[in-house]
């Protein structure tokens, strides 16, 4: 087992501790990182590019929480392997801009410091000889190591073949979990190789989506506050500042508490907590930034019609961030959430009907559709009760 594995309580639920919310600020600046690399170009390219960095920084967070699920974090080696990678991080958010021109050495070499660090750590000084501990942590670092390879040569190349290697990189380390982590020579390792300690992981993963609506507001009021202000300004930013807290509620009001409760009762806890958590988060967080861009458009020119672009961004957001809630839903309980779908078809709808319409009007609209499919949640959850009285937890029954 590990050295400095945490003790387990029957009676206690672990929660995330301050070590932990201290690591996530970095992450805080990272997400700002690459909504500014975004906002600054708004084209394919910089949306592909902001894609790639936003799973490169997302794969790295993940990582770390799965293994401080295990560890003690009030271990003081703990506490010192947080705070290292806490600045191979930093390094790594503060590459993010020129990641693909001219700091894309110093962004390969922090984000290969995170992961063969950590897992050189687990393998090598936290997990006992002869243990699945070592074995696990082994088959990882070996995985992270074949994606350096692709990493490192596209920190050497240029325009085309930087992205085609970083990309074969990326499908190497997303691809890992999936195979079970097979090596040559070994079968895979089954999901038995993991605990999941439910309430930890769970809150971990809803505090990067508050980590994610964080930086919407800073966007948001920071946008705002180096413009004039007028009448349609401030009612962009009203509008703008409701949105981020409908994309709140959807979250923390229904789908956390039943996530919560689906992980803990789950036969395959494991599966369940890779597949909804590390793999469906990753979409909530794109639809969250990618609204916050949105927003900003809105905020910056709210009383004349946005390019193409411009409108699809706005749009975009909501609807990636409903279509995930559904999917998410989707892998918890087998079951769909018409309710959400229904919302990001209706606003790629308002994409197309809304597209020459003042952005003001189209923030609006976007608005009003994100708190209907909240107000039809919580009728379908009354409804649901009075058929169901008694047998299903109040909150979050039929309504995420």
């Amino acid at each position: 087992m590990s050295r400095f594995a945490r003790e387990e309580r029957e009676d206690v639920e672990q929660r995330a501790t301050a070590l932990e919310l201290f690591y996530d600020l970095v992450f805080v600046f990272a997400i700002t990182q690459i909504s500014h690399h975004l906002v600054a170009g708004l084209t394919f390219s910089a949306a592909g590019e902001s894609l790639l960095l936003l799973l490169v920084v997302w794969w790295s967070w993940n990582y770390t929480t799965w293994v401080t699920n295990e560890l003690d974090p009030e271990s003081p080696v703990v506490r010192g392997l947080m705070i290292f990678l806490m600045l191979a991080s930093m390094m790594m958010a503060v590459a993010l801009p020129g990641a693909f021109g001219p700091r894309a050495g110093l962004f390969v070499a922090s984000y290969l410091t995170i992961q063969l660090g950590r897992h050189a750590f687990l393998t090598f000084a936290a997990a006992e000889r002869g243990t699945h501990e070592r074995e696990r942590a082994g088959r990882i670092l070996a995985w992270f190591a074949l994606a350096g390879v692709f990493w490192v040569a596209g920190a050497f190349a240029h325009d085309g073949a930087r992205v085609a290697l970083w990309l074969v990189a990326l499908a190497v380390d997303y691809g890992a979990p999936l195979t079970g982590f097979w090596i040559p020579g070994r079968s895979a390792m089954g999901n038995e190789a993991w605990e999941v300690e439910t309430a930890h992981f769970s809150e971990r993963f809803g505090l990067f989506i508050i980590i994610a609506l964080g930086e919407s507001i800073v966007l948001t009021g920071g946008t705002t506050s180096e413009l004039t202000l007028s009448a349609t300004r401030v009612a962009a930013f009203a509008v703008a500042f409701l949105g981020t807290a409908a994309l709140w509620w959807m979250y923390f009001a229904r789908i956390a508490e039943l996530a919560h409760h689906e992980l803990r009762v789950a036969d395959d806890r494991t599966s369940l907590a890779r597949d909804a958590y590390t793999y469906l988060h990753a979409l909530l967080v794109v639809g969250v930034i990618v609204a916050a861009v949105g927003d900003e458009l809105v905020i910056a020119h709210p009383g004349v019609a946005l390019a193409g672009r411009e409108v699809a961004a706005v749009v975009a957001g909501p609807a990636i961030y409903l279509a995930a809630h559904a999917l998410f839903r989707r892998r918890l309980t087998g079951t769909l959430n018409l309710r959400r779908l229904a919302g990001a078809g209706a606003c790629a709808a308002l994409g197309l009907l809304a597209a020459h319409a003042p952005a003001l009007v189209l923030g609006v609209g976007v608005l009003v559709i994100l708190w209907a499919v909240i107000l039809a949640d919580y009728v379908m959850s009354g409804r649901h009760a009075d058929l169901k009285s008694g047998e299903t937890p109040p909150g979050w029954s039929a309504a995420t």
